[in-house]
């Protein structure tokens, strides 16, 4: 029953945000991490070249190799649930080798987009919801997973394929889903007097400069790596101006010329500059700022909460983190339960793969394993039914399914509800931000000429 019930209040409250990213298209019917196989050596980066495939051709009854991308590399938190997942369709499939392979986050977004463009594509890739598949579907680059999904809606709810919905048909496979949280040290914390995370704005702000006196480096943040800048901006953003706005803006219904906007976009570097995040923070990477949290050396970490699983595997450091959201700063606009994040995560099939239909029922069986093992370690919450036995599922995730619980909005990652064009710009000025190269006002003015 209590599974039932957390299965039930997600997709309520996930349904919030699920109708913004549903936007109109014309489409149709890096470094590399790690590589892997089920049943062969080596892999391949793009779709396979076999004949065609036949019209009753189906995963039972295939019989060859598919290729895969995703961003589950070594480090990743959801490398175990690929691997698990994999492993059961090798045993339940043998007549289908998958040769996958695994990109770091940042270098795979530029790789996608390259071979998109070029229509040299794996069978299966993950990818990111809302406008950043969107523009591969506008492309005519993505096979639409309509018939395919019939098979899976009892398993999978509607709702959950809002983000991945275009002109009402489903070109996406959902995994799990994840909201950006505020990790605690509470150990650092209890140094300077602290028991709970602070709960609102003036108080966090005391307890920055009260860990700051003691030697305590309140945040850690990757500027190496601009996404994670954004988990802390938008989190200021959105508790500034509310998530409607924010949305809006994302979404191009309204523009960044905003002065709510520009003074959140202050109130965010005076954390900067009153010195709360480690100064060699900017050319850190994102694995060695998560260490850094674990460690012992930053008080607060802002990321999705995918980092549950890591955090759950370090038995030392287990104990002493709990999870939050970040404080209201405008009580006129925002509120708490308004988070940043939703169901991102997904996997799709290419257009122009040999065999659509065996690759498609593959992916939704794929997807619902990678769901499971992921919502078993922690690296989220299920777009999935949950199933079987999930009494293992840590502490620290529980907490993160009682926050959403609660959510009264969401708004997607920036960088994946706006387009590519956008998207990068957005991240240009989002690390001038964080560098200190331009202010609030320059920020939005910047990205409202750029932009719109």
């Amino acid at each position: 029953m209590k599974r039932k019930l957390l299965s039930l209040l997600m997709t309520g409250a996930m349904v919030l945000s699920l109708a913004a990213c549903g936007g109109g298209s014309t489409g149709s019917t890096g470094s590399t991490g790690s590589t892997g196989s089920t049943g062969s050596t080596g892999s391949t980066g793009s779709t396979t070249s076999e004949p065609s495939a036949t019209a009753d051709e189906t995963i039972d009854t295939f019989s060859g190799e598919l290729t895969m991308w995703c961003i589950a590399t070594e480090s990743d938190s959801n490398r175990h649930s690929y691997e698990a997942a994999i492993a059961d369709m090798a045993e339940k499939y043998p007549n289908i080798t998958l040769n996958w392979e695994a990109f770091e986050n940042e270098s795979y977004k530029t790789k996608i987009k390259a071979a998109v463009s070029a229509n040299d594509m794996p069978d299966i890739f993950f990818t990111w919801s809302c406008a950043f598949l969107q523009d591969f579907v506008d492309a005519g680059r993505v096979y639409c997973l309509d018939d395919a999904y019939q098979a899976f809606k009892s398993e999978l709810p509607e709702s959950m394929l809002g983000n991945s919905t275009y002109d009402g048909h489903h070109y996406g496979v959902p995994l799990t889903m994840n909201i950006v949280g505020l990790f605690a040290n509470m150990d650092l914390l209890a140094q300077v007097g602290y028991t709970e995370i602070p709960g609102t704005y003036d108080e966090f702000i005391a307890c920055c400069d009260a860990l700051k006196a003691a030697g305590i480096i309140p945040f850690g943040c990757a500027g190496k790596e601009t996404w994670c800048v954004t988990e802390y901006l938008e989190s200021v953003i959105e508790k500034s101006v509310g998530a409607d706005a924010l949305n809006d803006i994302f979404l191009g219904r309204a523009t960044w010329n905003n002065a709510d906007v520009a003074a959140a976009v202050d109130t965010f570097q005076s954390l900067v500059t009153n010195g709360y995040f480690d100064p060699n923070g900017i050319a850190l990477s994102n694995d060695e700022v998560k260490n850094n949290f674990m460690d012992g050396k930053y008080a607060f970490y802002m990321n999705g909460t995918w980092n549950c699983a890591d955090f759950a595997k370090n038995e030392a450091f287990f104990p002493k983190v709990r999870v939050g959201e970040f404080p209201v700063i405008n009580a006129d606009k925002a509120q708490l339960g308004q988070l940043i994040g939703g169901p991102s995560d997904t996997l799709a099939v290419a257009a122009g793969s040999a065999h659509p239909e065996v690759a498609a029922q593959y992916c939704f069986e794929l997807g619902k394993l990678i769901c499971h093992y992921g919502y078993l370690d922690g690296c989220g919450l299920p777009a999935w039914t949950p199933y079987g036995d999930t009494s293992s599922v840590n502490g620290l995730t529980q907490a993160v399914a009682e926050i959403c619980g609660n959510a009264t909005g969401y708004v997607l990652f920036g960088d994946t509800a706006m387009n590519a064009d956008d998207a990068r710009t957005y991240l240009d000025y989002v690390a001038m931000v964080y560098g200190c190269e331009v202010n609030g006002q320059e920020f939005i003015d910047g990205l409202t000429n750029d932009i719109r």
